[in-house]
């Protein structure tokens, strides 16, 4: 019975962290698809969408080169 309470409570721990960060797809103009390491983040000051790239480095694009951002 321990194990099997083990076993639910640890699936449940992995199942909500992996909830916790979402990755998205952004659709540019040009076709091309960026996949991302969490929500992108608009910079109202500069125009510029900032993102994490599945290689976990840090880009940024104009905002006006995106058509579409998608919760995948």
């Amino acid at each position: 019975m321990k194990k099997w309470v083990m076993a639910l409570s640890t699936l449940l721990m992995v199942t909500s962290l992996a909830g916790c960060s979402s990755n998205y797809v952004m659709a540019t103009k040009d076709g091309n698809m960026l996949l991302t390491q969490g929500k992108p983040k608009v910079d109202k000051d500069t125009g510029l969408i900032g993102y994490t790239d599945e290689q976990g480095n840090r880009r940024q694009i104009n905002s006006d080169q995106v058509t579409q951002i998608i919760e995948r």
